[in-house]
């Protein structure tokens, strides 16, 4: 019986220039062959040829690495700009050379167009997500108003839970940061006024921005960042464990169990909760103006009741329900887009916040522009 041997390796690839504008090739032109090549071969071997023909005739073996690079030598040569021919290769590596130059060509071409194709995939998306955000904003809007015609559909001890947790809950951050605005605008506005020997207009300042603008905006803002949040990944984590299919399964609608109780819920007590922040915000600035200015608690409450009339309370406080629909559709409309992982629970809680405290701004401006035409 014959002893087996191990075929003996190729001579790794080389490249020599020949009469100062011949590449001759030789060598195993393969992944493993290609690795003792320079990576810049074409500026090391042809320094000033203007014509240059690439000789394969002692090329032993090639593939797709082989061709790749043989084609990237001729693609730099012809960059730089020499006149570059392909001589005495084997027919099947002239046709490896080829299809790898091909694709090459097919991938430069088609660039551009994958990128017009995802920017306007990337429209779309935003596209459709806006109408599948009407239509769900639509769908809320008239279950709500279906519910409250039929109270004996609504779901009173969920409600007052979910008012619990996003009213009760949330007192003591709302009112600390109501109470050091109260106290930073206070403080502003004393050194300010100060020079003008008039202090005690200081409650003015603080009247007009903290009741008729921050109080209801700087409420809305952190419902969104706590409960718009907590909406979104309570219903996110019921999509991915399968709990909302469940619902729809039993005949059950999700709108009713999970959506419209929240609602209901926000738009009870962010009005409270702005009330709650005013009256913090004055408070705070009570304390600073005493302490800054000298003047008395009494002094400063008949300044703000000679100031501030019941329009620009109630301007303030409804706004509050406007920015409670806005958290709550939002936070449950993300939280019904999460789809399959705990992954998504997190971007679509992430982008509940942004939206959400977007909106409310949004919406904030909106109402400004509208009581300055009305001369409100």
């Amino acid at each position: 019986m014959p002893e087996l041997t191990e075929p003996k390796p190729k001579a790794p690839a080389r490249v020599a220039l020949e009469h100062d504008q011949t590449l001759a090739c030789s060598g195993a032109w393969t992944v493993r062959g290609i690795a003792a090549l320079p990576r810049r071969i074409e500026s090391v071997l042809v320094p000033g040829a203007a014509a240059v023909a690439i000789d394969g005739r002692a090329v032993a073996a090639m593939d797709t690495a082989g061709a790749w690079r043989i084609n990237q030598l001729r693609q730099r040569l012809e960059a730089a700009g020499k006149k570059v021919q392909l001589e005495a290769f084997r027919t099947e590596h002239v046709a490896l050379i080829d299809l790898v130059a091909d694709t090459r060509r097919d991938v430069a071409a088609a660039s551009p167009r994958r990128e017009t194709e995802i920017f306007y995939t990337r429209w779309i998306s935003v596209f459709h997500d806006l109408v599948s955000f009407l239509a769900f904003t639509g769908e809320t809007v008239v279950s709500f108003v279906w519910m409250i015609a039929s109270p004996q559909h609504i779901r009173w001890k969920v409600i007052i839970n979910e008012m619990f947790e996003a009213g009760y809950k949330a007192m003591p951050i709302v009112g600390l940061l109501s109470f050091l605005m109260g106290v930073v605008i206070t403080y502003q506005g004393a050194v300010q006024l100060q020079l003008y020997g008039a202090s005690i207009y200081v409650a003015d300042l603080l009247g007009y921005s903290m009741l008729r603008e921050l109080a209801p905006l700087l409420t809305a803002i952190l419902i969104s960042g706590r409960t718009g949040s907590a909406y979104t990944a309570q219903i996110g984590t019921m999509q991915v464990t399968e709990e909302v299919a469940a619902l729809r399964t039993l005949g059950i609608p999700p709108m009713y169990i999970l959506v419209l109780p929240k609602l209901i819920a926000l738009i009870i007590v962010l009005p409270l909760l702005s009330v709650f922040a005013d009256i913090m915000a004055i408070f705070g600035g009570m304390v600073m103006a005493n302490l800054q200015l000298g003047i008395s608690f009494n002094a400063f409450l008949n300044r703000i009741g000679e100031a501030i009339d019941y329009s620009t309370f109630m301007i303030g406080i409804g706004k509050a329900p406007v920015f409670a629909a806005i958290i709550a559709i939002v936070g449950c409309y993300q939280g019904f887009k999460v789809r399959g992982s705990a992954e998504s629970v997190g971007r679509h809680t992430t982008i509940s916040v942004v939206q959400a405290i977007f909106l409310v701004i949004v919406t904030d401006a909106l109402f400004s522009i509208l009581f300055s035409m009305l001369g409100i």
